[in-house]
């Protein structure tokens, strides 16, 4: 005897497989559920959500500590020795580790706008867990060599704070759906009202953020001060080497108005220009002097360190990847430099009537001339003629001394002082790094008119903001970008910001208003039409049967042969077998 029993009508769910098969490797209908999520899965959607916070933060500050990434090869050279762009791996298991983690914050999401129970698959567990403690690890390491550089966020939120709160205010807008959805289905007042209350505070957060939010690119444009003046530190160090006359030069080219250097002697008291404490990152000193290539750089007299080449290892190394930008002749112009002294430095900002500023480092206890080094240098200057007003003077010891030889000399301090105490020790200017003078303290010291450059500047954001901030002058390694503004990258009236602070704020309180009304119009619907709870798959497989059967993947009845005198049991027990009644899905139209 034939059975008829009928089955189950089901549409093709690709999207819904996709995202629980990649996420949890549920790719089979019978292996999804609706049920609650389990507290273990919990734990993992939460550090999960950690995870993405950290990246999140932590690609942020790379994106921004961008001005800073020579500093950062430049500290990473001084602990190893060999110089190379650590940024590189940083930036690319930073972009891979957001990715992924994005990734995965999509497809949970989607989890919980579909009413499906997470369960992120151990190979994925395995990841998140990398991608938190390679982060973690990473902080660490920063804030032990480069720990200064965490002022870079407070910094960059002057410029960027204002747009990060409309993104992130139109992020927690789209997430009002999910919300919304949650507490439709939920059945549980208490969790209706937690789900609620946390995300009506962290939306209020949101709506009154920009009370706290500053910046000195808020304001009116006739407040606007002078552009400030731009120095070129060592140069132009991203399109020549370092620290010499062709670096200078091509500074020149980009409209400086200003030099800034550092200054070593030599054994026989020569004043010359070099950064490092050896010459082996910018010299051929390996091939010159092989036996002395770790030795002190003032440890050599002026005459060995002519013979030095300091442009080949610009071509070599490439340190901001500019060499491809090169034209032949300018590379053969590199490729020949050699070590530039304070001599000629000097001359050739006295014919340009250029400013320098030098920061002078003192020679080993052994060395010739360890306690004439102010004096060497002071005569340096002296005889090249250049005109006192033209040079900062920033070496503390013997400032008196100093001011009675040459008292043009415009006194300058590298550590930040109360303008009372530089009056008292008549010093006139400061030369401090972009993140040790707030918008507040740089009006003072202008209004005081102490003259403060402050280094090195070389994205616009940061040059826009200090610019808006009143600084006089910055010190930058590209000069060549900041020659391209000419007018802060944004300045908002303060009633402009207002307005689209609270349009941002109205639109999307009528989105949340507008969703949350959708979605519960949405949840009574369909509980009226007999549903027990909102089950998104089950209203669309329910949809489903009503379409035709062209569209569906459908089993229209199953064929069972079994024979009554076998004992199999009666013609009524036939159509009612392991639970299933036949009334059931006539009424319902679909079973799970």
């Amino acid at each position: 005897m034939v059975k008829h029993q009928p089955l189950q009508v089901y549409e093709r769910q690709l999207c819904l497989s996709c995202i629980t098969g990649i996420y949890g490797c549920r790719w089979k209908r019978y292996q999804r559920s609706h049920d609650d999520t389990t507290k273990w899965e919990l734990l993992w959607s939460l550090i999960l959500l950690v995870t993405f916070c950290g990246l999140l933060v932590w690609s942020y500050f790379w994106l921004e500590a961008r001005n800073d990434y020579n500093e950062f090869n430049w500290f990473l050279y001084n602990r190893s020795g060999e110089w190379s762009d650590g940024t590189v791996p940083v930036l690319a298991t930073t972009a891979a580790g957001l990715t992924y983690i994005t990734f995965l914050m999509v497809l949970a999401l989607c989890h919980v706008a579909l009413g499906q129970q997470l369960n992120l698959h151990w190979l994925h567990k395995i990841g998140v867990t990398a991608a938190l403690l390679t982060t973690i690890v990473g902080v660490i390491s920063v804030n032990q060599t480069w720990g200064r550089e965490w002022d870079i966020l407070p910094v960059s939120l002057q410029a960027t704070g204002p747009f990060l709160h409309v993104g992130a205010l139109a992020a927690i807008t789209a997430l009002s759906w999910i919300v919304a959805g949650q507490v439709a289905r939920a059945e549980k007042t208490l969790f209706q009202v937690v789900v609620m209350l946390l995300y009506l505070s962290v939306l209020l957060g949101l709506y009154v953020a920009p009370l706290y939010i500053t910046s000195p690119c808020i304001m009116e444009p006739t407040d606007l001060k002078p552009r400030p003046s731009v120095i070129g530190h060592q140069g132009a160090p991203t399109l020549a080497p370092e620290n010499t006359m062709w670096s200078f030069q091509r500074a020149l080219q980009m409209n400086v108005t200003g030099f800034e250097a550092d200054v070593a002697i030599s054994e026989d008291g020569v004043p010359f220009l070099m950064r490092d404490q050896t010459l082996q990152r910018t010299t051929d000193v390996h091939k010159v002097f092989p036996d002395r290539q770790s030795d002190d750089a003032s440890l050599f007299n002026w005459t060995d360190v002519q013979h030095l080449n300091a442009g080949q290892w610009f071509l070599k190394n490439d340190p901001f990847w500019t060499v491809h930008t090169l034209t032949p002749h300018e590379r053969s112009l590199i490729a020949n430099q050699s070590v530039c002294s304070l001599e000629q430095l000097l001359r050739l900002a006295s014919y340009h009537n250029s400013s320098v500023v030098f920061r002078l480092r003192r020679p080993p206890v052994d060395h010739p001339c360890h306690h004439s080094w102010i004096n060497d240098t002071l005569q340096t200057v002296l005889k090249s003629g250049v005109p006192q007003g033209l040079v900062m003077w920033t070496p503390s010891e013997d400032r008196g001394q100093v001011r009675q030889q040459a008292p043009g000399l415009r006194q300058t301090s590298l550590e930040k002082q109360s303008p009372e105490i530089l009056r008292e020790n008549e010093i006139s200017g400061l030369l401090l790094r972009y993140n040790q003078a707030n918008a507040k303290e740089i009006r003072d010291f202008t209004q005081r008119n102490i003259s403060l450059t402050l280094y090195t500047v070389n994205e616009p954001w940061l040059y826009s903001v200090l610019w808006c901030s009143g600084v006089s002058a910055v010190s930058s390694e590209a000069p060549q970008v900041l020659k391209k503004v000419p007018y802060p990258i944004w300045l908002l009236k303060p009633d402009q910001y207002c307005l689209m602070w609270v349009s941002a704020d109205v639109v999307s309180f009528a989105m949340v208003i507008g969703i949350f009304i959708f979605q519960n119009y949405h949840m009574i619907r369909y509980r009226s039409s007999g549903m027990h709870s909102y089950n998104p798959e089950q209203i669309m497989l329910s949809a489903a049967v009503r379409r035709s059967s062209r569209d569906l993947n459908v089993m229209k009845e199953k064929l069972i042969f079994s024979e009554v005198g076998n004992g199999v049991g009666g013609p009524d027990e036939l159509y009612t077998d392991n639970g299933y009644d036949y009334d059931y899905y006539s009424n319902r139209g679909v079973s799970q």
